[in-house]
């Protein structure tokens, strides 16, 4: 038997709740809760759900008796309205121990998907226009119903019922019950677990072994000629620390990640399942697969057990609660930068509160955004006893320097240590510059000295990409690549570099968003020895730093080119593609070189064209900042597109070799084709999308009646020169707009790139590769976070 808490609340103020539109947005405007229903406004609730794992079986509870809807039936574990200005998960523990006297952290409510009720009651007196964010809560066993503490004014008793007895009762609509129609919306709950829990184990292991063999394993190796033994020890300490930047990159992704993959490691050993299980999340470092849009490849069911023996009040001979690690189906499109319930109006609401030098705090790279109260609601429920509702204050900035102390400490001493034995004077300055960054979140310094580094070893490492925050595109992931540079390689490509700022004052667009003062681009060509960070799924050929807006206008930015993961993507990858795809009369111009010219153009072309914009109501901004989600799609896709622009222009004034252009249009085609296997969640993937729907549309691209694709040379270079001064211009004028706009009529996964990628995945032809680094792991002893 549960016990009882009888609240007596000495004032007792009505609730107020958001009220939303129809499609579920803030209005800004807050109601009564019984005006809410009165009037039939849209709002939000929680529902949570407590299921137990072993016997298949769902905690029930008991409305009171002097609840205004549906008294007396029995209903949802638990369950209650969002009040103005709250946010979900709070709500949803909150109510959760209100009602049950139970307390769970963030990381035991899994979001599975949001229902909408619209239902008139008791006579037209109560309707129920409703958003309901249904959360999950997987325990091992049934709770014992002795701890659960109820509120009376809410329960008046629980029970546990097998999931496919409820689902029945429901079907029949049982009057005992409050009604959910499992035909309609509410079916999903009962689908996602019983998918959950009935999948066929081969079928399971054949899907996952189909989904690794899309990467081709390859063993990246590289002559450390040219390191003394000082560059030697120090790159031992080097690669070290930068084998923390995995360790943050994780956190990044996903709070719960560094659970789950723990968990998975030590379980990888119990069966073939196991360990492929393992195997292809070291691969996205993530339970989202980068090749599937971003599915699921593992469930809550999945993941790691924890036991909070303080959870609920104590039982003797009980352990306590034991649940499972839960991450959400949805992939969190804020990654872990933000609070997982916070929606965009809420931060931009928050944002637009603060001074002008906050505001850039909240809206930069090295920062994440937190609840203040999460610690607090932590400290102050207790597993014993409801408390009263507790405010949730605004949203609050934590540097990056704080958030992950725990790793950049670490790294920031091995940097140190490394910048005091190297041999070259630039690539100390580099090293000791960046430790102290780790610790400061200034990176500008460092920044400048990465951009002047003249070494054999090669080290870029920090902050950088944006694009695991698709919420805004606002926050950095930590990665690191080190490498040794190639001195030949690196005086050929030296040509592009310098003609930057040649190349922006002719760009296909108006002269008033072009840049007088793109500086000369250093471009370095290295062997990779190691990578680590944001450097899952889909392996970079070539990278292009910094990303800082104001750094590119001040300072312009850097190419790092890695010439052996090139080669072996050309020779696995691009070669089998133009084999497969693309008509005999034409595979003739594929070539490597042409192939590495036309990634060294991609890259230097992320540094022209509009970054710091001024928009039409005079405000300085960046394009990063007005097009937001959409920013690093339609930057990739500029950088292909006007570098195929670039080419031609370059051939034109004959810097480059005419020969040149019916090769680069065919590699690209071939490109298209692989991209476009990454899926539109990721941002090459949708920026390729683009660009060849664009030009198959423009009839530059043919598809053949046997499957195979061709370029029409005589009609790609205007067509080419079109979508460039069409996305130029969308970044010149901050026009988010626009951008969506073309996206929307664009990026899609069309017939004919449908029959392009099916051919592929016939013939098995991978996807991406695999890089083994044997230098670096036989430093780090085989680092455990590679497959």
């Amino acid at each position: 038997m549960a016990d009882r808490v009888n609240e007596q609340p000495q004032a007792m103020q009505e609730e107020y709740l958001d009220v939303l539109t129809k499609a579920g947005v803030k209005t800004g405007v807050s109601k009564p809760r019984g005006e809410v229903h009165r009037d039939g406004d849209y709002h939000r609730a929680v529902h949570v759900w407590i299921f137990a794992e072993s016997t298949q079986e769902l905690l029930l509870q008991k409305r009171s008796d002097c609840k205004d809807s549906w008294a007396g039936l029995w209903d949802i574990s638990s369950a209650g309205h969002i009040s103005a200005g709250d946010s979900s998960l709070l709500t949803a523990r909150r109510e959760l121990h209100e009602e049950l006297g139970i307390k769970l952290p963030e990381d035991a409510f899994e979001l599975l998907f949001v229902s909408l009720e619209e239902r008139v009651m008791n006579d037209g007196k109560f309707i129920n226009n409703e958003y309901r964010d249904v959360y999950l809560i997987t325990t091992t066993d049934p709770i014992p119903l002795e701890v659960f503490i109820l509120q009376d004014s809410e329960v008046s008793d629980v029970r546990y019922i097998a999931l496919e007895e409820y689902r029945n009762m429901l079907r029949i609509e049982d009057p005992q019950y409050v009604p959910y129609d499992v035909n309609d919306q509410y079916g999903q709950f009962f689908e996602i677990l019983s998918k959950r829990y009935k999948q066929n184990t081969e079928e399971r292991y054949l899907s996952l072994q189909k989904k690794l063999n899309c990467y081709a394993r390859v063993s990246v190796e590289t002559e450390l000629t040219g390191l003394n033994k000082s560059d030697k020890e120090a790159l031992s300490l080097i690669v070290e620390a930068a084998s923390f930047m995995d360790q943050i990159f994780f956190l990044q992704v996903w709070h719960s990640n560094p659970s789950l993959r723990d968990w998975l490691e030590q379980h990888a050993g119990e069966s073939q399942l196991s360990k492929l299980k393992w195997m292809y999340y070291l691969v996205n470092k993530s339970p989202w697969s980068c090749l599937d849009e971003n599915e699921p490849f593992l469930t809550t069911a999945d993941s790691a057990v924890k036991l909070l023996p303080e959870a609920t009040k104590h039982l003797a001979g009980w352990k306590g609660l034991e649940y499972r690690v839960a991450f959400p189906i949805v992939k969190p499109p804020g990654a872990s930068f933000y609070p997982s319930d916070m929606d965009k109006l809420e931060f931009e609401l928050w944002k637009n509160s603060l001074p002008e030098d906050k505001k850039k705090e909240a809206t930069g790279f090295f920062s994440v955004i937190r609840r203040g109260s999460e610690i607090f609601l932590d400290e102050s429920l207790s597993p014993t006893t409801a408390s009263s509702r507790i405010p949730v204050p605004a949203l609050c900035i934590v540097p990056f320097s704080k958030e992950y102390y725990a790793y950049l400490s670490k790294a920031s001493d091995l940097l140190h240590k490394a910048g005091d034995l190297v041999s070259s004077s630039s690539l100390k300055k580099l090293l000791h510059s960046k430790a102290d960054a780790f610790l400061s979140d200034e990176y500008y310094d460092s920044d400048i000295a990465w951009m002047e580094l003249d070494s054999k070893l090669d080290v870029s490492i920090g902050p950088y990409e944006t694009y695991e925050d698709v919420l805004f595109g606002y926050k950095a992931t930590f990665d690191a690549f080190i490498g040794v540079r190639d001195d030949d390689a690196t005086t050929q490509v030296k040509l592009f570099g310098d003609q930057l700022q040649f190349l922006e004052k002719n760009l296909p667009m108006d002269d008033a968003y072009k840049n007088e003062n793109v500086r000369a681009y250093p471009i370095r060509v290295i062997n990779l020895i190691y990578n680590s960070g944001d450097l899952k799924g889909p392996q970079p050929v070539a990278f292009n730093l910094p990303t800082d807006e104001q750094f590119v206008k001040d300072r312009g930015s850097c190419m790092v080119m890695l010439k052996n993961v090139s080669q072996a993507k050309f020779q696995l990858i691009i070669q089998p593609i133009v084999n497969a795809c693309i008509v005999k009369e034409q595979q003739k111009y594929a070539d490597f070189d042409s192939y590495f010219t036309f990634i060294i153009c991609h890259e230097c072309c992320h540094g022209i064209g509009p970054h710091s914009i001024t928009l039409p109501n005079g405000k300085e901004s960046t394009v990063r900042l007005e097009l937001q989600e959409l920013h690093s799609a339609l930057e990739e896709a500029k950088a292909d597109i006007v570098g195929l622009w670039a080419i031609k222009f370059l051939v034109s004034k004959n810097l480059l070799p005419k020969a040149l252009l019916k090769s680069i249009y065919v590699l690209f085609l071939v490109v298209c084709f692989r991209s476009a296997r990454f899926g539109l969640e990721e941002a090459h993937g949708k920026g390729q999308a683009l660009q060849f729907n664009y030009l198959l549309e423009k009839g530059s691209f043919i598809l053949h009646r046997n499957g195979t694709f061709s370029v029409d040379f005589d009609k790609v270079e205007d067509a080419i020169e079109s979508l460039s001064r069409e996305i130029l211009t969308i970044q010149g004028r901050g026009d988010k707009g626009g951008a969506e706009t073309l996206f929307a009529k664009h990026c899609m996964i069309t017939q004919p790139l449908k029959t392009a990628t099916e051919k592929l995945n016939k013939i098995q032809v991978p996807v991406d590769i695999l890089p083994e680094f044997p230098i670096a792991d036989k430093i780090l002893g085989k680092n455990k976070y590679r497959s």
